[in-house]
């Protein structure tokens, strides 16, 4: 989670890990649950593998806004791109497709989207992550804590680089006339600052010409 971010970009550097049961196969997870819950054993089921990324917007005092999705099937995962402006909704309907299964690793960028209300998919941001499948006797060979936690390795996550724009507000108002209202209200500024420099121009021309003139102009006898 990524607090006070005032150009939508958040930084994280956090590990999750997901332990699962795949059938190589049927290329499906095995997924044990009971049906109900005064149900004594647990039903099996095969489904496929997918990874599912979400991004909210953390209000403190209302309801956390839903700002995209992501869906991945790690049988048929569309291909990263390497660059965040090279990263669009093409990728999850022409790019080529590859199975982590057999590449056991992917890095780089994935679009997020939103569904319009047309039924249409609206690009509404971009996540860069790495993706890694290991068997079990790797993940025992090479220990890793969740998020930043000991082990912090294979490998290790340095504390996230914020930007300069994740901030406190009220606690920094230097940064908050240059990134907010500066960066919001920028135009405006310039432009009031140009009628000034202008209205001030204006009288101290009129002031400037002879008595005759300005008695004429402002229709005033001598």
């Amino acid at each position: 989670m990524c607090f006070r971010s005032l150009d939508g970009e958040g930084n994280f550097n956090w590990r999750f890990i997901f332990p699962l049961e795949y059938l190589p196969a049927e290329q499906a997870m095995v997924l044990r649950q009971k049906e109900h819950f005064w149900s004594l054993d647990k039903t099996e089921k095969h489904v496929p593998p997918k990874l599912m990324i979400q991004i909210w917007d953390n209000d403190k005092f209302s309801a956390d806004d839903f700002l995209g999705t992501l869906e991945l099937d790690l049988n048929r995962m569309p291909k990263p791109t390497k660059r965040s402006g090279s990263c669009s909704l093409d990728q999850l309907i022409s790019a080529p497709t590859m199975s982590l299964f057999e590449a056991k690793r992917a890095y780089g960028y994935w679009p997020c989207y939103d569904t319009t209300p047309d039924g249409k998919r609206e690009l509404t941001g971009k996540v860069e992550m790495e993706v890694e499948i290991v068997t079990e006797e790797e993940a025992d060979l090479k220990p890793a804590g969740k998020g930043q936690d000991e082990p912090n390795m294979n490998p290790h996550l340095d504390p996230p680089n914020r930007p300069e724009t994740s901030f406190l507000w009220f606690a920094s108002p230097w940064k908050t006339l240059r990134y907010i209202v500066w960066r919001n209200y920028k135009w405006y500024i310039i432009g009031g600052l140009l009628l000034i420099l202008l209205l001030v121009l204006v009288i101290l021309f009129i002031y400037s010409i002879p008595g005759v003139s300005v008695e004429k102009i402002f229709g005033v006898n001598a």
